[in-house]
């Protein structure tokens, strides 16, 4: 490891690890001298400010500010060496163990360019490195299918979230499709359709889509007090010039790096620019998750027939109940439904219906490999797999959401 000041005769300083103590980060030693040999060297908190300001530090790319949970008293001190840092073109590459997400927000907020969580997953820093540098080299090109949004515009859209109750139950199958369909329920006078996906660390809506993943997401989730229609609008991108998409970002970040104020700030813009806005939530339930049941028109709770399912679905209930959020808006719809012929497992569903106190409202049948392949080719089932019984009842599902809909604005 080089020092922090060099001698003339050695390799510039291009990095330096900030730390309390750089020994508690044994890991990121290694990386850094995998990554860097000897051109890097080690500060504390309060000796990085000084080295910011002398001849040496002109030639640092970046800095790994590397923290625990002893240093969250320290937050005003991180916070003004990422500001400095940032002042000379310094990027932050952010090293966090047992650090709470309320910190961890502050600091991203402040400028910091990248996180990683400690211990170091294998290689994650050097990727971090190698995004830091590229940021340097090309800047980030401007998407040319980001929609152009109206200032000021009072669309008051609907608000459909979709929320599996376990892993694998096809939610971000139908948000995606329950999405391309209402997009293309009117060929007419076809509404205006956002989907959001919320799910931080797994959304897949991208995969889905064939749409890459940007930068731009993580910074207007970052700092959505200062979000106007603009920002919001580069966030997203255009799938076949009629589906706006909002993605998951580039990188897994927890589920509590937004607050309900931010989701609340990024619903509203999206309902007074679109007629419909779908939600892919994660199956977690989060400190969030109240703000996005309370804006919702309906809220879809997806499960399959089986034991899991089950208990999930009581669990949930019983957590809503008991925060006396509004189950009703619960519409509960069944994946992978049994076929009209299979009286054994129409049997079934209901008896799980009736032993959850649920109303199953809509059962969605199995489409099969179709499905699997659809999502892997990036594509809707409209046009991959047109025919696919799954696919018709989505069709039927949009053509009901916009039914009732048009009904509403005609009695108001």
């Amino acid at each position: 490891m080089s020092s922090v000041m060099p001698q003339p005769e050695a390799a510039p300083i291009v990095a330096c690890t900030v730390s309390r103590d750089v020994q508690n980060f044994d890991l990121l030693i290694e990386d850094m001298e995998d990554a860097l040999g000897e051109s890097w060297g080690d500060l504390g908190f309060a000796e990085a400010l000084a080295f910011f300001g002398q001849p040496e530090a002109e030639s640092m790319e970046f800095i790994a500010l590397a923290l625990d949970e002893t240093d969250e008293e320290n937050l005003v001190l991180m916070s003004e060496i990422i500001t400095q840092a940032k002042s000379r073109d310094i990027k932050v590459i952010l090293i966090a163990e047992d650090v709470t997400p309320a910190a961890l927000h502050s600091l991203l907020r402040q400028g910091a360019d990248e996180f990683v969580p400690y211990p170091l997953p294998e290689g994650e820093l050097s990727q971090a490195i190698a995004r830091v540098r590229k940021q340097d080299e090309v800047a980030e090109p401007v998407e040319t299918n980001t929609p152009q949004l109206k200032a000021g515009a009072q669309k008051d859209g609907a608000l459909i979230v979709i929320h599996g109750l376990a892993g694998g139950t096809g939610a971000t199958t139908m948000a995606v499709n329950l999405a391309w369909e209402l997009a293309n329920v009117d060929k007419k006078d076809p509404p205006s359709v956002c989907l959001l996906d919320f799910d931080l660390q797994f959304g897949s809506v991208a995969t889905f889509l064939d749409l890459p993943r940007r930068e731009v997401v993580y910074e207007m989730l970052s700092d959505t007090e200062n979000m106007d229609e603009e920002i919001f609008g580069q966030a997203l991108l255009t799938y076949e010039d009629r589906l706006q998409v909002l993605t998951a970002p580039s990188d897994m970040l927890p589920l509590d790096l937004i607050t309900s104020e931010d989701v609340n700030r990024i619903l509203d813009i999206a309902r007074n620019q679109f007629d419909y806005v779908i939600v892919d939530m994660p199956s977690t339930l989060v400190q969030w998750s109240e703000a996005v049941l309370n804006n919702a028109h309906i809220y879809f709770a997806l499960l399959e027939l089986d034991m899991r399912c089950a208990q999930n679905t009581l669990r949930f209930k019983r957590a809503l109940q008991s925060e006396e959020l509004p189950v009703e808006k619960l519409r509960y719809i069944l994946n992978r439904a049994p076929k009209f012929t299979d009286l054994n497992a129409k049997s079934r569903v209901k008896r799980m219906a009736e032993s959850l106190s649920i109303s199953i409202d809509v059962q969605l049948p199995d489409g099969g490999k179709p499905i699997t392949q659809a999502n892997d080719h990036g594509m809707p089932l409209a046009s991959s797999a047109p025919k696919s019984p799954l696919r018709k009842e989505l069709m039927k599902l949009a053509a009901s959401i916009h039914d009732l809909k048009g009904d509403q604005a005609e009695a108001a």
